[in-house]
């Protein structure tokens, strides 16, 4: 029997390339066909990582010809999170950067090859915006059918909490394997059998949903953080790094300590979940302002009640590497940076990507057959 073709992808927005690692991660029969990114400093990241460097034109001065000639069947999209944040000024459609999207939405109307399938991921607060309902409205007049979900991370076994909103659709007759969800904004992944897969349990003495998640130790670099001459072997054998020889460009500054110590939630890995008999783990890490690391049963909060400033300087506490925050997102271990590419551009780019353990299960059940 003939294998039948691949799905035609693009990928709109591409950054750092984790739509195309959660494409691969599916296990969808479906091959990106050219990726759009402006940001040139992305595009090497992407192109040292995949082979293929995205084209970097301006998507504004795309025409529907210029995407009728890919024949695409599916679109991926995530575009800028700006106009929406809760931290900025939420101007929506008005905001410039939301143009190109909405220059995107309106050129399939005028297309000879529409995609019959879209996907769009954004931050919580794009489903209340404007661009919303214009995303809604294009896909309603061509005869899509949606379905809308806010996931996190914490959701899929991984312990850090990220909110993020996930637009799937499929134009008819194509049609998705849990119709009953169409038209519908969901908070639970419903289209995954989670219990089953042993990344949540109910409690039946609890009303609330029992998190199960990797320990956070699983996410920490094997390898010393610090300078080249330290001997690796002080590393503990899961991951953790004592305190003492961690790389100053990890180390949390005083001065960021003193200003906003009061502020901060600190957590303490306890010696036993870190498996180093005289070390404790310090950790520090948030992707924005709004994340969080969630806590397994064998870590301890510290409360800011507990601690004075002055103690705070003697936890040692680190950021996570880029290394642990790709690790946290699920990209995989053959990711790595260009070496032109600074320590800041690191984090900015990485969160300014999304997860795999989300987007992947989500890509799986859009290129489902029914």
């Amino acid at each position: 029997m003939e294998t039948a073709a691949p799905w035609k992808v693009l990928e709109f927005y591409s950054g750092i390339g984790g739509m195309r690692y959660s494409l691969a991660a599916s296990g969808a029969r479906a091959e990106v066909v050219e990726a759009f990114d402006i940001n040139d400093v992305a595009n090497d990241v992407y192109e040292l990582n995949f082979g293929h460097r995205p084209y970097q034109g301006n998507i504004q001065t795309l025409t529907a010809s210029d995407l009728d000639k890919y024949k695409a069947q599916a679109w991926l999209l995530s575009p800028p999170c700006q106009p929406y944040t809760r931290q900025g000024l939420q101007k929506h459609s008005a905001d410039a950067r939301a143009f190109s999207f909405i220059k995107i939405l309106n050129l399939m109307k005028n297309m000879c090859f529409p995609p019959q399938m879209l996907f769009v991921e954004n931050v919580v607060g794009f489903e209340v915006s404007d661009t919303h309902d214009q995303l809604i409205e294009v896909l309603s007049d061509l005869n899509f059918n949606t379905q809308e979900f806010i996931l996190s991370p914490l959701q899929f076994g991984i312990p850090y909490s990220r909110p993020r909103y996930f637009c799937l659709a499929k134009r008819e007759p194509v049609s998705f394997q849990n119709p009953s969800d169409n038209s519908k904004l969901l908070r639970t992944p419903t289209f995954l059998t989670l219990v089953r897969a042993g990344h949540n349990r109910c409690n039946p003495d609890e009303d609330e949903l029992e998190l199960v998640c990797k320990p956070i130790s699983d996410f920490l670099e094997t390898r010393s953080l610090n300078v080249a001459d330290q001997d690796s072997s002080v590393n503990g054998s899961d991951g953790c790094t004592p305190s003492g020889i961690i790389s100053q460009d990890y180390v949390v500054p005083l001065n960021l300590i003193e200003r906003w110590g009061s502020a901060m939630d600190y957590y303490v890995l306890l010696m036993l979940g870190c498996g180093v008999s005289s070390t404790v783990c310090k950790i520090l890490y948030a992707l924005n302002q709004n994340d969080a690391v969630v806590l397994p049963k064998n870590l301890k909060r510290i409360s800011k009640e507990d601690l004075e400033i002055s103690s705070l300087k003697e936890l040692g506490l680190r950021f996570f590497t880029p290394r642990e925050v790709a690790n946290l997102h699920s990209f995989p271990s053959s990711f790595h940076f260009p070496n032109h590419i600074s320590l800041r551009q690191q984090y900015a780019m990485l969160g300014n990507s999304l997860s795999v353990a989300v987007v992947g299960p989500l890509l799986r059940y859009l290129f489902a057959e029914t």
